[in-house]
């Protein structure tokens, strides 16, 4: 056996970097899944170190036989282990939603690893007018790297920021220069790029799949498919403790309400003289009704007689459909006299 890092997935196969190089100098593997990892609902993703077997090294092909513990997971885009989130968004085409990066943003911070905001296509706004962004997201609570992948401006000290050992992970909108901004940190992937689409102001989905790129020796930076929807936390009392401002304003002894969802009641110590209080009180009633809907949900799936397995809901067979182990009958056959 070897260990190995799972650096993308490719349908029903996983590519794996080999911690000690192979015969012949073989680093990297395209891996099967035993179907036991399935079975008890192991789940594997980019980014999770894993135990291979069974490896044919002239056809570079082996089996993943074992799933090491994470430290972490992003479970949008599902990427394990990694030691930073990047959210990515654009200044301009399209324009900036502070709700929809507020909402990233909790995506992020659910992970509980560093969290840096990338603001892309500076050069479509103005001296003053990046200096507001940047002000504003230092109010987040964010140190913003304002950039522009055409120009080349902010790369280079983004370059160097990202350069630490671990997996670093772009996510955000689509259209907002991800794949371009990949580009601009390392110019020998020559990403596919796409135009915004005019009549809508979306981005269109270049990017596909999840995959982990070189970006310094121990350095990897996983580039990701955008989405424009992110999830909110199932509990909305976990909601408050993803804002950095509330953070602060509760400091080490909390609020004197130990319930208190802090939505500008007398005497919460969260107050709402902050500028994402409207964005924070948007998110919780979404939680909120998020919430109100998921037992229904789960009723109606036990009606339906589905049962979960791992990240995923199964039917359950009905008990006079199951067919009988081939192990089984031949025990049956010994017992009979």
């Amino acid at each position: 056996m070897a260990d190995a890092l799972v650096m993308a997935l490719e349908a029903n196969f996983c590519r794996v970097q080999l911690d000690q190089p192979g015969p012949g100098g073989v680093q990297q593997l395209l891996c099967v899944r035993r179907t036991r990892l399935g079975k008890t609902g192991q789940q594997i993703c980019v980014g999770d170190r894993v135990r291979v077997e069974g490896i044919d090294w002239p056809e570079a092909r082996a089996a993943i036989a074992a799933l090491e513990p994470r430290r972490s997971l992003l479970e949008r885009p599902a990427v394990a282990n990694c030691s930073r989130v990047v959210v990515v968004v654009a200044l301009a085409q399209p324009q900036l939603d502070p709700l929809q990066l507020t909402r990233f943003l909790l995506t992020a911070e659910r992970t509980g690893v560093d969290v840096d905001v990338v603001l892309t296509k500076a050069d479509l706004l103005s001296e003053p007018e990046q200096a507001q962004w940047r002000d504003r997201l230092k109010a987040w609570g964010y140190q913003p790297h304002l950039l522009s992948a055409h120009s080349g401006a902010g790369v280079e000290a983004l370059r160097e920021h990202l350069a630490q050992p671990g997996i670093a992970v772009l996510c955000g909108p689509s259209g907002v220069g991800k794949s371009s901004l990949l580009n601009a940190l390392v110019p020998e992937l020559a990403l596919r790029v796409s135009a915004v689409s005019g009549r809508l102001q979306r981005g269109r989905h270049t990017t596909r799949h999840v995959e982990l790129f070189p970006l310094a020796p121990g350095a990897l930076l996983a580039d990701s498919p955008g989405f424009n929807r992110p999830d909110l936390p199932a509990d909305p009392a976990a909601l408050a403790v993803l804002f950095p401002e509330i953070r602060e304003r509760l400091g080490d002894g909390g609020c004197r309400f130990k319930n208190c969802l802090h939505q500008g009641d007398p005497g919460c110590v969260v107050g709402s003289s902050w500028d994402r209080h409207p964005l924070y009180l948007h998110c919780l009633a979404a939680a909120q009704q998020q919430a109100a809907r998921e037992p229904r949900l789960r009723s109606s799936a036990d009606a339906a007689g589905l049962k979960q397995r791992g990240h995923r809901e199964e039917p359950v067979l009905d008990q006079r459909l199951r067919t009988q182990s081939r192990r089984r009958r031949r025990q049956s056959d010994h017992e009979e006299p």
